[in-house]
């Protein structure tokens, strides 16, 4: 099994940002969805068409992912 095999990347789905399985379900908005329902009950109501492999890669992708880019943070 790939690491992320939910995750696609198609140009012409959602102008290439990382989606569920070819759904117009954007692995952003898995991470948004995770955070108003951190429940996967209520997120599965919400998002009837997801999986629970779905919901363990996308913040492992992200995470991944993150390492590309720096942010600046201002220390207090």
């Amino acid at each position: 099994m790939l690491r992320w095999n939910r995750v696609t990347v198609n140009p012409e789905i959602m102008n290439g940002q990382p989606c569920v399985r070819g759904m117009r379900l954007t692995v952003r908005r898995v991470l948004e969805a995770l955070a108003v329902y951190p429940d996967w009950n209520d997120l599965f109501r919400e998002y009837p068409e997801l999986e629970p492999e779905d919901i363990r890669q996308c913040p492992d992708f992200a995470a991944q992912n993150l390492e590309v880019e720096s942010f600046s943070l201002n220390a207090a």
